[in-house]
């Protein structure tokens, strides 16, 4: 929960689930003014704890992909609902 609770940690499962595999400048445009290093850290938090996965790929100019794994896929699905929720409301 403390990891969850983290700013744009829900939204990032929910934005990567919906375009995945997605680059990190895919998901840095879905999202208006959010630091990069506030991303940065939030997806390095969420492969680090098992619901994203990274694969750097060797080419110039390098290619990060982060993609949902099987436990970032379930907890998508629970969020999702959630998310819809407090966007009807201005939450």
């Amino acid at each position: 929960m403390d990891l969850l609770s983290r700013r744009y940690a829900m939204q990032l499962i929910c934005v990567v689930g919906a375009i995945g595999p997605a680059r990190y400048g895919e998901i840095e445009d879905t999202f208006e003014s959010v630091s990069s290093s506030t991303l940065s850290s939030r997806l390095d938090d969420l492969v680090d704890a098992g619901y994203l996965s990274r694969e750097q790929y060797a080419e110039i100019p390098p290619r990060v992909e982060y993609d949902l794994t099987d436990a970032g896929e379930e907890l998508c699905r629970r969020l999702q609902p959630l998310l819809e929720w407090a966007a009807d409301r201005d939450v």
